[in-house]
């Protein structure tokens, strides 16, 4: 009986092991994202690994034989055919976005929602405020609206009461607050219903350290020429706290719970509001990750650009900052905007058109 593998050297097996490896990766990532709360630590590879992984493993074919390595012939086909399965099945985790622009006419909004790192508490507050006031947006959804105690751990949230500021750098504007989530508009709310868990905590008091927990969908409906519009804010719990040890797993599951929660909270909600809306802010959720595969099918995502990263502002390998818009709006000229060092996430801009289809 024959053996097509006899005669492969170390370096062919390894070659072909790790293409095998990484296409049975790539399997368990269709089955598992999303679904499984331990998954939630390989979804932490930045999405370009996706396509990065099979051109590097195609790579090494011609690349030995440069070398005076001799690959054979059915080697060869095996990892061809496991590098483009691989590349194939990957596609939809690798964060590149080749949709095309949105058109539209009319009159529109101009939105900016940035994640401000603690509310900029290690910057400046004149170069914060600065920077804020410079982006001359009608509508800012603005998360992490708190300072942290790093020596409390977890429980380290404080809020802020910056409204007096607020009102002297944005006269005029309308100013709706819950627990870290801020928003400023131009234009009037007519309304703030409560989203998600928040719900839970409608009609009764509540310190701080729960609504920080509940809040992470904060819902304004505005006023915009007598037609309302739903401003969705979202800021997601992040998965996993490389600083708790003892607590690390159960965290990690804790964390997908109440993702999941925030997410149908928001879905629900979304799927009653039959008005136009604009969901924004800090999903903390990469283009790899399952977790808003239900929105991104329903949405329409705002992003034009080819590899919209925005974080760590830097070098953002990761995106984990969308915009999305429903029916009746149409998003166009997305842009992420560099924070000046003012915080570790880029900022999403983008003009709203009303009355188009997205």
């Amino acid at each position: 009986m024959s053996r097509p593998w006899r005669g492969w050297c170390r370096a062919t097996w390894v070659l072909v092991a790790v293409t095998g490896a990484w296409l049975s990766f790539v399997c368990l990532q269709h089955l598992l994202t999303g679904r499984w709360w331990l998954w939630l630590l390989p979804d932490l590879a930045p999405p370009l690994t996706f396509v990065a992984v099979p051109v590097l493993l195609a790579a090494a074919v011609p690349a030995a034989r440069v070398l005076g390595r001799r690959v054979p012939v059915n080697a060869t086909w095996l990892v061809l055919a496991g590098t483009v399965a691989a590349a194939a099945l990957g596609w939809p985790y690798n964060g590149l976005n080749v949709q095309g622009g949105a058109a539209g006419t009319g009159p529109g909004l101009r939105l900016f929602a940035w994640n401000t790192e603690y509310w900029g508490e290690n910057v400046p507050r004149d170069r914060f405020y600065a920077f804020l006031r410079a982006q001359h947006a009608d509508v800012y959804l603005l998360q992490e609206y708190l300072h942290w105690d790093e020596a409390a751990g977890l429980d380290g949230a404080r809020q802020v009461d910056d409204e007096a500021a607020l009102r002297v750098a944005f006269p005029g504007y309308s100013i709706a607050s819950r627990g870290e989530l801020l928003t400023l508009s131009r234009f009037p709310i007519v309304a703030r219903p409560p989203v998600g868990p928040d719900r839970d905590l409608a009609g009764r008091p509540a310190d701080f350290a729960q609504v920080f927990v509940a809040a992470k969908v904060l819902r304004t409906d505005l006023d915009v020429g007598g037609r309302v519009i739903s401003a969705y804010n979202v800021h997601l719990p992040v998965q996993i706290d490389l600083a708790v040890s003892r607590r690390f797993f159960t965290l990690i599951q804790e964390r997908d719970e109440r993702r999941h929660r925030q997410l149908a909270g928001l879905q629900a909600d979304l799927a009653a509001n039959h008005g136009p809306a604009i969901i924004a802010g800090d999903f903390n959720t990469s283009p790899a990750m399952g977790d808003i595969d239900a929105l991104r099918a329903t949405l329409h995502d705002a992003s034009t650009a080819l590899y919209p990263g925005s974080w760590p502002a830097d070098l953002p390998l990761w995106r984990v900052d969308w915009t999305f818009t429903t029916a009746g709006l149409v998003a166009g000229d997305y842009r992420l905007v560099a924070s000046d060092g003012l915080s570790d996430h880029r900022a999403q801009q983008v003009r709203i058109v009303l009355g188009g289809q997205s």
